[in-house]
């Protein structure tokens, strides 16, 4: 099975290219830089994306920070433009499928910038029409960055403590690593039921791939 990536560069999209080595899963990468880790990679401005190979399934990882990107526009050029012109172009493709990486607490009425972002390309995606449409909500993510994050850094060094408080409804915001997420979302590209489907903390690191909630 042929799946189209976006973000392959990212700590995810990597996770994703190294897990996928254990499967039957043709990995083909779309972005800006090469992985140089695939036989097959198309190299391009996410704002321009041109024809894609055909896939059922596209998976897309891309993030950013506002402190890496600069601004709050640049940083929505990516987390929200960058995706939906992706989920466009792989939908053109013949994507059916679509999985997305957004955030724990993502709502387009939130009143924190980052949050809202991720919650109206979540609404925005849904409106696309694919037959399958999987949000992956996770909480902290674990692993090393090419890039210096000094927060995330620090929050990873105390995950342990603070996963251990996070208990009820807050479970969902404990920390994942990027590898189990990888392992997760491939999970997730196995033949499964249309509709609308989100994935917290608890799905992700039981492996629980068919146990997301049906929103629609």
């Amino acid at each position: 099975m042929r799946v189209l990536l976006a973000g392959g560069t990212g700590l995810v999209g990597n996770a994703v290219i190294e897990a996928s080595k254990t499967t039957d899963i043709e990995v083909v990468s779309v972005g800006r830089r090469a992985t140089g880790k695939l036989s097959r990679e198309i190299v391009t401005e996410l704002e321009t994306i041109p024809t894609l190979p055909t896939a059922k399934v596209a998976i897309c990882t891309l993030g950013s920070t506002q402190r890496k990107a600069g601004s709050r526009e640049a940083f929505r050029a990516v987390d929200y433009t960058a995706v939906m012109k992706f989920a466009a172009a792989a939908q053109l493709a013949g994507a059916e499928h679509f999985i997305v990486v957004t955030a724990v607490g993502a709502t387009a009425r939130s009143s924190v910038f980052y949050s809202r972002v991720k919650g109206e390309v979540e609404r925005d995606l849904s409106a696309l029409g694919f037959t399958r449409l999987d949000i992956v909500r996770p909480g902290l993510l674990l692993g090393d960055r090419s890039e210096s994050r000094p927060v995330e850094s620090f929050l990873q060094a105390i995950a342990p403590l603070t996963d251990g408080l996070m208990r009820g409804s807050w479970r969902k915001y404990r920390s994942v690593s990027a590898e189990s997420l990888a392992r997760y979302l491939l999970a997730l590209t196995a033949p499964s039921g249309p509709g609308i489907f989100i994935h917290h903390h608890g799905e992700i690191t039981a492996g629980l791939a068919g146990s997301g909630t049906h929103v629609t």
